[in-house]
């Protein structure tokens, strides 16, 4: 058959190949939206939003940066952003006694080491290096937090910086990270540690609102504790110094932190504008709830610590970008003149990509060397050999996680729910209950649908089939955010309508001769809906990050939480306002539709606050699939990175999922098939109420 003949034989089957069946069959017919909109690619859409907000919210923060013209306005601007910065932080714990020890020392060529370990909380323990010069003391001390490295304190060139301080006459210590190093926090049920962790082990923190920074920054805290402790260190003399992850803390410590003197955070500031305009939001600990919204960049760290000298080390081919870190070190450098002391910020740069490179780590040396030493002449870093694993392990399994009694951040997390559980407990049986969901309003960032603007509609298509139409939707009432729909519209209507919301996208609720076409079959309505980011409109692009879900999603849920937003907010309001319009649509007179909804997956919790909060749009509701509590995903030391989409910063402080169950009362709410913190059926048998 020749090619011309082909196509026109093609043509012509066309309409048999699209037949009811075969349509229903073919997924990709019930997509509603273009593979490319007018501002980009559909599945970018929830990403443009933020993004959008994102930059509105930082041209906020410019102007108010703008406005600081004297010493005082400074220092209130100081002030303003530690008592933010403390509060989403979740405050910090009591400072316990360290019990620390030292396992181990190790001779040197011109410097000697300490196998170190503390407890910056009871029974919750900290593994480093401390690293002395020979002649007698006392001697600046510098922390030097570690940077994403598996063998965390092990690696070279954090070693390779310790030793050059130790060096130059100053004390180093360098501790392993959280999930890194001997600190591994996850537990395998074969028995095996595993790292690093630091998203998971950030989703355990967010619904007790707290930040897995908290564990980072107290760690850092405690272990200037510890080295302003030794007998060989000026603890008048500290300064801070951390590559990449390390570069987080010490932008973390040095502002948070008095005691720190001099800091030169490397391979990690830039300005928040470049980071999330380029890269996208990076490990939990490096997003702090409502940052963005609130005015606190990566600037402000630097901003924090003046007029205390810092250097900012950077590279110029580094995915943190070099132009946000000249724009943030330009801002700085206005700021510390504003305390009349510009000469205490500097900047060095390598012309190199992400890495403690050598530059960079006589740089940092020299900086301590001046400010702490005393000595404003260049040296540079002298060949040396490294420690041998043996040498740099400092408990004899390797893992902290083997030590008797010993918590990790789960523990911690769980004891904290735990106390949570009472609280809140109390507080529903004695608070108002209409009080109590204007309180999960606030919290989860669901305005009223009456303050929602109203559902416009778009009919894109209209099919008929056997006992009813589908209709192909777009439904808008929010700038730069479209759903898509799909209906089954029956030819005989009974004044019901089912609502449907699902994960993995409306077209689960196409099939043929299953439950919704009966339904409408019958004379039901059934309305399916993407809610924002799901479904047709999900970015599947997967990402190869260890520790992270397995999609994009992560990055945006976490643009979101910068701003002070939450998924299921968001998503809470689009089942809100799709409700509102249900009501109505293809209605006479006064006539309403009576709604049953339903959530699955990852939308179900949506759909439990919006028939929470607002009881008279849904006559039934349905959960599927969906997450049971909070409180289990704190639990889980397994860690539960699928789970981050469904958390609400800080909402175990006033609710829980199940108190949102008891709200809508056993007669209207079916739960079928729960899932527990790692989306596995819990065991139930039967639709549980």
């Amino acid at each position: 058959m020749t090619k011309p003949i082909m196509k026109t034989f093609l043509t012509l089957l066309a309409p048999m190949l699209l037949s009811p069946l075969s349509a229903l069959h073919a997924e990709e017919t019930f997509d509603v939206l273009p593979a490319e909109l007018v501002d980009g690619p559909k599945t970018l859409m929830l990403h443009r939003y933020l993004l959008k907000q994102t930059n509105t919210a930082l041209d906020r923060r410019e102007k108010a940066y703008e406005e600081i013209n004297t010493a005082d306005d400074a220092r209130g601007y100081q002030q303003r952003m530690r008592e933010f910065f403390i509060e989403k932080l979740g405050g910090f714990p009591e400072r316990t006694p360290l019990s620390e020890a030292t396992l181990g020392r190790v001779e040197c060529d011109g410097f000697r080491v300490e196998k170190v370990i503390f407890e910056s909380r009871p029974h919750f323990h900290v593994t480093g290096l401390l690293f002395l010069p020979l002649a007698q003391g006392p001697f600046p001390g510098v922390l030097v937090p570690c940077g994403h490295s598996g063998i965390g304190k092990g690696e070279e060139k954090y070693q390779r910086m310790c030793i050059a301080l130790a060096k130059q006459g100053m004390v180093a210590l360098c501790y392993d990270p959280l999930g890194q190093g001997e600190r591994h926090q996850v537990r395998l049920p074969s028995g095996k540690t595993t790292g690093p962790n630091h998203t998971v082990l950030g989703v355990s923190c967010i619904p007790i609102g707290t930040n897995f920074a908290q564990f980072r920054v107290w760690d850092g805290m405690r272990a200037l504790d510890y080295l302003a402790s030794r007998p060989e260190v000026d603890a008048k003399r500290l300064g801070c110094t951390g590559n990449s992850g390390g570069g987080t803390l010490t932008s973390y410590l040095m502002a948070m932190d008095n005691r720190i003197y001099a800091a030169a955070p490397s391979c990690y500031l830039t300005s928040m504008r470049s980071l999330l305009n380029v890269n996208g939001p990076q490990d939990a600990e490096q997003n702090i709830f409502g940052q963005v919204a609130f005015g606190m960049t990566h600037a402000e760290y630097v901003m924090m610590h003046a007029p205390k000298p810092t250097l900012m080390c950077v590279a110029t081919r580094d995915a943190f970008r070099i132009d946000g870190a000249w724009e943030t070190f330009r801002e700085s450098k206005r700021f510390f003149a504003r305390l009349d002391h510009p000469e205490r910020i500097a900047l060095v740069e390598t012309d190199e990509t992400h890495g403690f490179h050598l530059q960079l780590r006589e740089g940092a040396v020299n900086w301590m060397n001046r400010w702490l030493n005393g000595k404003d002449s260049h040296v540079s870093e002298p060949a040396f050999e490294v420690l041998a694993k043996q040498d740099y392990t400092v408990i004899e399994s390797g893992q902290v996680l083997d030590l008797p009694s010993e918590r990790s951040v789960f523990d911690i997390n769980a004891d904290a729910e735990k106390a949570l559980a009472s609280t809140r407990a109390k507080l529903w049986r004695e608070t108002p209950p209409q009080e109590l969901l204007d309180r999960v309003r606030e919290l989860a960032g669901i305005r009223r649908t009456a303050l929602l603007p109203k559902v416009k509609v778009e009919q894109i298509a209209c099919i008929a089939r056997d006992g009813y139409e589908l209709r192909k939707l777009k439904l808008s009432y929010e700038d730069g955010i479209v759903m898509p729909a799909l209906v089954m519209l029956p030819a005989n209507r009974i004044g019901q309508a089912v609502l449907y919301f699902d994960s993995e996208g409306k077209h689960r609720a196409m099939m043929p001769d299953a439950e919704f076409e009966q339904l409408a079959q019958s004379g039901t309505m059934v309305v399916a809906v993407d809610l924002r980011g799901l479904g047709e409109l999900h970015d599947r692009i997967a990402v190869a990050y260890t520790g992270m879900p397995a999609t994009k999603d992560w990055q945006q849920w976490f643009m979101a939480y910068l701003l002070g937003k939450s998924y299921l907010g968001m998503w809470t309001e689009d089942a809100l306002a799709t409700a509102r319009w249900l009501q109505t649509y293809e209605t006479t007179g006064d006539a309403r539709n009576r709604i049953r909804v339903i959530g699955v997956g990852h939308a179900g919790p949506a759909v439990l606050h919006a028939a929470a909060l607002e009881r008279e749009l849904y006559a039934q509701v349905e959960l599927r699939q969906t997450l049971d509590s909070w409180s289990s995903v704190v639990k889980d030391r397994q860690g539960c990175g699928a789970m981050l989409l469904n958390t609400v910063h800080g909402a175990l402080r006033i609710y829980d999922l199940p108190d949102l169950r008891r709200v809508i009362g056993e007669k209207r709410l079916t739960v079928v098939d729960p899932r527990d913190s790692q989306n596995q059926p819990l065991n139930a048998t039967e639709p549980t109420q």
